[in-house]
């Protein structure tokens, strides 16, 4: 059984963690209220853009086709997993990089490993990558909290030239989609070949004087949406893994409080029989001196 000095050395132990649970939860908990804004914000801006692009694309038919929006059987493909750079934030890595696995060995069998591109973003994507003895190849995003959008939008423009020039023929993104600060959603998507997904727009019904012309707008437009794609995509994985962690650190705590509440009746029953120890050591001594 632990000595009354060792559990005091728990409970102190335990209480140290629990502060710092706590602490990492206020900020998670304040990092992902920023982040929930920020998204919101870049969603109605892609939200806008993308209703002024089905506007147009729905108007002008067949002659609004783009080189990245061509389907075509896929013989090589890039596959772009996003992690956090961090731990401590629950399952969140493991699940994005089990759907990697998952979703590699499946195009592995299909077009065989050497056809596969793949563009880790976040560091425990990287490490994970690295561990399966896999070549990855650099993307130039760092996952901070403050997100930069030129090498995000130099990334996509490197990938939408190789698929013009059929160099890849696919582009898949798994990250993790934020639902509410408890669950976080494990998601693949395609991002190429563009496909404007039918649904009505406003845009579609006004008459604007376009120039150059719709044709060329649409053209201009289609690669900004694609970009804003993969930035909200980052975006979203942000606020997934601040809820993530957040929830991580609020059961850690939870943890905490009621192990120091287990540790605390342990040392309060162990100094209440070493003191019922003593008296009756005192009472023994003093009826034997009598």
């Amino acid at each position: 059984m632990a000595s009354l000095k060792e559990i005091r050395s728990r409970i102190s132990s335990v209480s140290s963690t629990r502060k710092i649970t706590s602490a990492m939860k206020m900020v998670s908990a304040a990092k992902l209220k920023k982040a929930q804004n920020t998204i919101e914000n870049s969603l109605r801006y892609q939200q806008k853009m993308t209703d002024i692009l089905y506007g147009f694309i729905s108007s002008t038919e067949n002659d609004a086709a783009s080189p990245v929006s061509e389907m075509r059987a896929a013989k090589r493909i890039a596959i772009i997993a996003v992690t956090s750079d961090s731990s401590l934030c629950g399952a969140f890595n493991n699940n994005i990089i089990k759907l990697f696995k998952e979703t590699y060995n499946e195009y592995a069998g299909e077009l065989g490993s050497e056809n596969i591109d793949i563009y880790p973003i976040g560091k425990k994507m990287a490490a994970a990558v690295h561990k399966m003895e896999l070549s990855s190849i650099e993307t130039g995003i760092e996952m901070t909290d403050k997100l930069d959008f030129a090498p995000i939008a130099a990334f996509m423009n490197k990938l939408m030239q190789e698929f013009v020039e059929q160099k890849i023929d696919e582009v898949i993104v798994i990250y993790n989609h934020f639902k509410n600060a408890g669950v976080q959603v494990p998601t693949k998507e395609t991002l190429l070949p563009f496909a404007a997904p039918k649904q009505e727009s406003d845009t579609a019904n006004v008459d604007y004087i376009v120039e150059p012309g719709k044709k060329e707008l649409v053209e201009d437009l289609i690669p900004k949406v694609i970009r804003m794609q993969l930035y909200s995509i980052l975006q979203d994985s942000l606020a997934a893994e601040h809820g993530a962690r957040t929830t991580a650190m609020q059961i850690a705590t939870e943890n905490a409080d009621e192990l120091v509440q287990e540790l605390t009746l342990n040392y309060n029953k162990l100094r209440q029989a070493a003191i019922t120890t003593e008296i009756i050591t005192i009472i023994g001594g003093a009826e034997a001196i009598k």
